[in-house]
Parts: structure tokens; sequence; C-alpha cells
């Protein structure tokens, strides 16, 4: 098996306890995909191959744990009708809105979605991304939500990346379904579940509980339905109003509730009871204007571990920079640097049931690396628009 030794690092291996950010020094030894050992080399790897980084830092990969970065079009115009002082209500007649999305989605084949992801793809790994999470949620039939996924499948085979794939038909009421969401749930989001899951295409199940999407009712129709498949669960949660759709994804055991301005006490003692990753997506906070931030510091006092995640979407975040989401994390939210990489690392793992594959640099874990032109990790979440990545190990290789 090939070994590989990475040489003169700082080190943040990002693992819980010890010094700040797992901080070390020395080496990384790489066999195969794997990290074998990090600090000083054991013996019998004096005949390694070497790769000398003097100066720089290793963190582990990032893992950007929510994105929507497959669909069609874009709603650049609608941004500035909304800057114009247009209302949502005004921009929806226009066409705008979510509408306009799955318009565009629809329009393009599989091979089209592809083609329009890869960019947005393509600048989240130049960030230091070795993982991402892509939902589906613009197709709203059951075929556009299957092509969406289908192509999803396909950009983790073209890029030296990990596609988790999550099912989000539950993300807003179809035009031709107005009215009759009960019907929708059952017809297209559980339906087209079902025969997505049979042909391997859905890795998590997520949904959008809010006024303006699904109620706690519907979405636990669809949260059952998952869970006879042995699905894991997410759920975009108290982002607009607080319709109690934490507690409702902790006790359904998800893995993360999302978003979370509008979580309240309650709803972080049910997520740290069933142990559920709260994600937060400070873009969507800072497109969309927000003024009400996650209560950060519950989630912190009751231990809940705290995510963070570019949410790369057309029309709330069309952010395509985990390095600019760290530092609106720690500029919007009062994360600290290390909260916030820690948030992109190691917790992103949690928050797609990966933490025993990667997020941390350790051994036995993938050996996804990021090496970067910075004397400390902080100097991630302090910078806005620069990139410092070197060089990107992916399971040992560049």
């Amino acid at each position: 098996m090939d070994r590989l030794i990475l040489t003169g690092l700082d080190i943040a291996t990002m693992t819980e306890g010890g010094a700040p950010y797992g901080m070390a020094k020395g080496a990384i030894g790489i066999e195969g995909d794997r990290v074998a050992w990090v600090g000083e080399a054991p013996s019998g790897w004096e005949s390694a191959d070497r790769q000398d980084h003097s100066g720089r830092l290793a963190t582990p990969a990032l893992i950007d744990c929510h994105t929507h970065i497959v669909f069609g079009g874009d709603r650049a115009r609608e941004f500035e009708m909304r800057l114009e002082g247009a209302s949502y209500e005004e921009i929806a007649r226009a066409g705008g809105g979510i509408v306009s999305t799955v318009a565009a989605t629809r329009a393009l084949s599989e091979d089209e979605l592809v083609e329009a992801a890869l960019p947005r793809l393509d600048a989240l790994i130049a960030e230091g991304v070795a993982t991402v999470e892509i939902k589906s949620g613009y197709g709203l039939t059951v075929d556009d939500e299957i092509k969406m996924l289908r192509a999803a499948r396909r950009l983790g085979a073209l890029r030296p990346v990990r596609v988790v794939t999550s099912w989000l038909a539950a993300h807003a009421v179809p035009a031709e379904y107005k009215g009759r969401a009960d019907a929708y749930v059952e017809e297209v989001a559980i339906t087209g579940m079902r025969q997505a899951h049979a042909e391997g295409l859905i890795d998590m199940v997520d949904g959008f509980c809010e006024g303006i999407a699904f109620s706690p009712d519907q979405i636990g129709r669809v949260f059952e339905a998952a869970r006879e498949l042995g699905l894991p669960l997410k759920l975009h949660a108290e982002q607009l109003s607080n319709l109690g759709g934490a507690a409702l994804a902790a006790r359904f055991g998800a893995i993360s509730a999302d978003h979370l301005e509008h979580l309240d006490a309650d709803g972080v003692a049910a997520m740290k009871k069933a142990g559920t990753v709260a994600v937060l997506l400070p873009g969507a906070y800072y497109f969309l204007r927000e003024t009400q931030a996650p209560p950060v510091g519950l989630l912190r006092e009751a231990g809940v571990p705290i995510a963070v995640a570019t949410d790369c979407n057309p029309g709330s975040s069309p952010i395509a920079s985990p390095l600019l989401a760290l530092n609106m994390a720690c500029t919007f939210f009062r994360l600290t640097p290390e909260e916030a990489l820690a948030g992109a690392t190691r917790v992103a793992a949690r928050a797609l049931g990966l933490q025993g594959e990667t997020g941390t640099i350790e051994p036995g874990k993938r050996a996804d690396i990021a090496i970067w032109n910075v004397s400390h990790p902080a100097e991630l979440a302090y910078r806005i628009g620069w990139n410092p990545l070197n060089r990107q190990y992916f399971g040992g290789r560049t």
C-alpha cells in the first residue's frame, strides 16, 4: 500500500480536547487513503514518499453540510427588484421566487443540470471542500426531483469530492398543487422518495417546516415514511418563525436542524437530548437581511454541536464560498474562529453522519486534508475575499 508523509506542518487536527484547534506540529503519515499517524514518523516509514509543506497549516478538508447547488437559472433580477422596493408578493406575481427556479430546473436535462452545477461545485472545492451535501427541492415532481439527485451523484463522479444527497421534495408546494399540500406530500414527496430510494439516490431526507412551506404534521408524515426506509433525517427549521420544527426534528432523531434563527429554549433542549446538530447558515441571514440571529448562547450553554455551511442556492444564499461563511458566522453570530472551523469540519461531519470517516486529522480517518498558506487557523475566518488554499488531498491524493 502506498505511503506518503506530509512534512513541516502546523496541524489543526480539530480533535476535541487538548490544545485549541487540536494543534500539533510535525508531519502526517498517509497509508492508502487513510491517516496513519500524526506528529513524528514511526519506524518503518523511512522509504515513504515525502512532500514538504514547511511554514504551512494543515486542517481537515472542509465539509459543506447544507447546499442546493443543483438548479437551473438564477434570481439576479429578483435581487434587483427587491432592492428597488418590490415586495415578495410582487416578485412572485412577476414570475419570481422559487417558482422561477422550479421552472428553470424542470426545463433542464440531467446533463444540463450537471453542467450548470459544476462551476458552483468547483468554487467550493477551490476553497478546500472535500465533502458536500446536495439537496433536491427545485423539481417538485417525482421525475424532476429524481433528475436532480441523479445529477448530484454524477457530480461526485466528475470531481474529487464526496457527495451526500438529500431528498428535499418537501421544500415548497408547486403551482399545480396549490391548496392541496397534503396531496403533494403523499403523491410527490413520499411516493418519489420511495422510488428514489429504490434507485440508491438518497442518503438523507430533508424538509422545510415553515408557514410558507409545510406544517409539522405534513413534515411528520414525510419523516415517518423516511424512517420506514431507514433514511437519516435533516430539517430546515425555525428560519422565519417558530413552528416547533427543531423539536419535531429531535423527536424523530434527526441528525441536524438547520437555520434556527427563531429557535427557542425548548427547541434547544430537545436538540440537546436527541443529539441533533445545529447547522447555522449565515449566508441566508445576510442575503435576506434578517435581524434575529440564532440563539448561539443557548446552544453553547446546552452543549448542542454547531455546524456552519454555505446554504448555496439561487434565492436566499447565492454564496459558494465556505471561507466567507466562516467569516459571516463569526461576524454575525459571534462564533469564535475555532467554533467556526470546527463547524465546517468536525461538527459538519457529524451533521452528515460521517464523524467516523472524516472531519478531523487522526489515525484511521480518511486523508481528506487541506494545506493552507497561513500561520494560524484563525486566519481562515478572519480574511474576506482571500483564498489561501495551497493544496488539497482527497483520500491522500491531490
